[in-house]
């Protein structure tokens, strides 16, 4: 079950992050920033295969990734499944339910994984003193919008090749952001999930991988990628890789 441990008044918080600028306070001065620390208060640990929250519950909170990552998902009447996102560290969770007052989507924890948790009751509170985190709220609002809007067009438009390669360069272009490797790098996610995410069966998603590995354009060895040919990825997926 997630854990929730309040954070002691010696212990780091976003001022002192290694990932304060790509999360809530990026482009917030250091004053704000501080005042940003007063209600970042929890943190909440979630074991592998572990919900941060369900879809319909209240939502409470929005939770920036410490460590670990975190798959979104659609979960219909019938059981049918359709997975949103996978998000990585210093990247928010919950920002639909932060609009809509209840949760949207199911957040699953792909590993073991760690959240800062904002209440948005504290953050409403704060808001009018700090503008720049108004900002900073629409605009890590429309980047959810813009990758909502990139997944329909890969669904509705990109070829299963293109749809793979885009999502090998969008996780490599995001490792980038956090300093590790761009190259080199373990999925978290399976293969299974990946297809599902990207509306294609498990059976295409292990043939494109052995397809690109056969093209010299990836090496695979079960979650671990190395990517040899960034330029003819980014050819082949002909798009934006968000």
């Amino acid at each position: 079950m997630p854990k929730k441990i309040s954070l002691a008044p010696e212990a780091p918080r976003c001022s002192a992050c290694m990932l304060n600028t790509l999360c809530l306070p990026t482009g917030m001065a250091e004053n704000e920033v501080a005042q940003l620390d007063k209600i970042v208060n929890e943190r909440i640990r979630i074991p592998k295969g572990k919900a941060l929250f369900q879809q319909g519950d209240k939502a409470e909170a929005l939770y920036g990734i410490r460590y670990g990552s975190i798959k979104t998902l659609l979960e219909d009447a019938n059981g049918q499944v359709q997975i949103t996102g996978f998000l990585l560290p210093g990247e928010i969770v919950g920002l639909d339910g932060f609009l809509e007052k209840h949760q949207l989507s199911n957040a699953v924890a792909l590993e073991d994984t760690e959240v800062c948790v904002a209440h948005i009751e504290d953050m409403d509170r704060i808001m009018s003193e700090l503008p720049s985190l108004k900002h900073q709220l629409r605009r890590l609002t429309s980047h959810e919008i813009k990758r909502s809007q990139q997944l329909v067009m890969s669904l509705g438009v990109l070829r299963s090749e293109q749809r793979l390669a885009a999502f090998l360069l969008s996780i490599s272009q995001r490792l980038a952001a956090l300093g590790y490797s761009s190259s080199e790098f373990v999925l978290r996610m399976s293969r299974e999930e990946i297809g599902n995410y990207l509306g294609l069966t498990l059976e295409t998603v292990s043939r494109l991988f052995s397809r690109f590995a056969r093209e010299n354009l990836l090496r695979v060895q079960q979650r671990e990628v190395q990517l040899l040919d960034m330029p003819a990825l980014r050819e082949l997926a002909g798009t934006d890789c968000g």
